[in-house]
Parts: structure tokens; C-alpha cells; sequence
């Protein structure tokens, strides 16, 4: 059988160490989450005092939602009053070579206004460009 897998790993600066040690109430947004039918797949959340001690790391444990993590730092940005621009990429994998098994994404937000600023799949692109050439 085979698994499909989300993967990302990123750093979310949040100014300071006391926003950091807060962690925005990580288990609040899992327990939400828990209540969706189905729920969304968790990512992993810590300090990373080798990278600063006001950084997050967001990870997968091996699969993980995006959207989860997009929300998670649309919190903190409010929260926190952070601005600027922040983004991250994403591996989709299938755990056995399978046609469209593989494709990935970008995501870029403004912490300001929460707004998406832009994104891409990149197996939503390639489909899109088959699409216009009349790939068969």
C-alpha cells in the first residue's frame, strides 16, 4: 500500500525569547484540530536555541497538514504583532513511485495583514501547463 506523505520543515522568528517560550498555546490549535472530521495531520513544534532563541522550528513527524502550520503562524503573527513576510516549502511523497505521486509547494504570507501574498503546487502548475499545450 502505499503512503503519501506531506513534508516541511521551516523557522517562524517571533521576536523574542518570551514570545517563543509561550509557543502561542500550541496545544489550543491541536485541540481544535482534533475536533475536525477527519483532523488534520499535527506538525511538530520547539525552540531551536542553535538557530536563536526566538525561533520556532515547525516540522512534520513524517506527515503533517500545511494548512495546520499556515494557521499556527497567522496566530502568532497576530499575537505577537509580527510583520514582514514569511513563507515556507513543502514536499508531497508517495512511500512507492506511483504516476502523480510527487509534487511539492510554496507558500508566502504578509504577517501583517494575514494575507497570502502568493503560493504555488507545483502538481497543480504542471497539470495547468499539460493543460494548455494539449499534453496527452
Amino acid at each position: 500500500m502505499t503512503d503519501f506523505l506531506t513534508r516541511f520543515s521551516c523557522l517562524l522568528d517571533v521576536s523574542t525569547a518570551a514570545n517563543a517560550a509561550r509557543l502561542l498555546d500550541y496545544t489550543a490549535l491541536i485541540a481544535e484540530n482534533a475536533r475536525e472530521d477527519p483532523p488534520a495531520e499535527p506538525f511538530l513544534l520547539s525552540l531551536t536555541p542553535d538557530r536563536g532563541p526566538a525561533r520556532l522550528w515547525l516540522r512534520d513527524p513524517g506527515s503533517a497538514d500545511q494548512q495546520l502550520a499556515i494557521t499556527f503562524v497567522m496566530r502568532c503573527a497576530e499575537s505577537f504583532g509580527l510583520t514582514g513576510r514569511w513563507g515556507f516549502q513543502w514536499a508531497n511523497i508517495a512511500s512507492d513511485p506511483v504516476v502523480n505521486g510527487f509534487s511539492g509547494g510554496a507558500h508566502l504570507l504578509d504577517l501583517a495583514t494575514g494575507e497570502t501574498i502568493e503560493w504555488i503546487s507545483t502538481g497543480r502548475w504542471l497539470a495547468d501547463r499539460l493543460a494548455e499545450g494539449g499534453a496527452r
